[in-house]
């Protein structure tokens, strides 16, 4: 059907972006006749950068990021969500004993985040009261977490652990890797609750691709679609599937946990993205900074392929 095509993300042992990676590993981009190949490139401004270079076809990254490489939206559109809400987590070190909720803790504290994911954290600790500079709250990049291949919750974990940082702002496998060891305790998790109700909808998993490559080659870009809404309704149904693709592309320690955070994520495996959502996204993107107007829905949305969100059409 089409050219082999190449999908950037920028984390791999990770659940935020599992289904783009597992839209490949499980066939569902194959079965759409697209010969697609995951490439990690980290952070995530890089892998948008990938994508405005020609570098790469599609990026599976947060949805606010294309900002890096597309200011304004201005040649870029988001064709669908891996997961709804901002899904990164506030983990603490355990010897701070702090509380679900309780955001006191950052105060005087190190917090670990990657690029373009620390304005997700400085945001709604601002909305929620915290002046980072009098409460002195550092948010800076994980000692370690560089190089265009890392895998950013995991090597957070391991800081949290050797203690060179306080805290952390990453994925779900970066918390239960913290958790697991008995270093870290999850203050924040948004997608379920936690934090200022106005954040959720800060930023999504989401796929996006080129106004060019939809202009030229659609059938690639709605294949696209098709793939990661096939694999969203397999994981839901069974999510004990994540599991050989973890054995595949993860190490040992963190290969046998991908299927149960898998099994807590697909309630949030809703493939559309809603006027709501971009409203929130861009009010986010002007408070963080990264953006000056107030582009439409279908300025952000390839609203031309919404009638392929059909979450349960497999």
């Amino acid at each position: 059907m089409t050219r082999p095509v190449k999908l950037a993300i920028p984390d791999l042992i990770s659940n935020s972006y599992f289904p783009a990676v597992a839209a490949v590993e499980l066939g569902f981009f194959r079965r759409e006749g697209i010969d697609a190949s995951v490439e990690l490139i980290f952070p995530v401004d890089k892998s948008y950068a990938a994508l405005r270079d020609g570098a790469v076809d599609f990026v599976g990254g947060s949805a606010h990021s294309a900002l890096a490489a597309f200011p304004e939206w201005r040649g870029a559109k988001l064709l669908c969500a891996q997961g709804q809400g901002m899904y990164w987590f506030l983990v603490m070190h355990s010897r701070f004993q702090a509380r679900r909720g309780d955001l006191d803790c950052v105060k005087g504290k190190s917090i670990g985040a990657a690029p373009w994911v620390d304005l997700g954290l400085r945001q709604l600790l601002i909305e929620a009261g915290i002046d980072l500079k009098r409460d002195e709250v550092r948010i800076a990049p994980v000692p370690g977490a560089t190089g265009a291949s890392i895998n950013f919750g995991v090597t957070a974990a391991r800081a949290l652990q050797d203690g060179k940082i306080d805290g952390f702002w990453a994925n779900g496998m970066g918390a239960e890797v913290a958790v697991r060891s008995g270093a870290g305790t999850i203050v924040l998790d948004i997608r379920r609750g936690d934090g200022p109700k106005a954040c959720f909808n800060y930023t999504m998993a989401s796929i996006a691709t080129t106004d060019r490559l939809i202009e030229r080659e659609p059938a690639i870009a709605e294949a696209a679609i098709q793939a990661i809404v096939h694999t969203q309704n397999a994981l839901r149904a069974d999510p004990s599937r994540a599991t050989a693709v973890g054995r595949k592309l993860f190490p040992p320690t963190e290969a046998p946990l991908i299927a149960d955070l898998i099994a807590r994520d697909a309630p949030l495996y809703d493939p559309s993205i809603s006027p709501e959502f971009v409203t929130g996204m861009n009010q986010f993107s002007r408070d963080a900074g990264i953006l000056r107007g107030d582009p439409d829905y279908d300025e952000i949305v390839a609203t031309r392929f919404s009638h392929l969100w059909q979450r349960d059409s497999a």
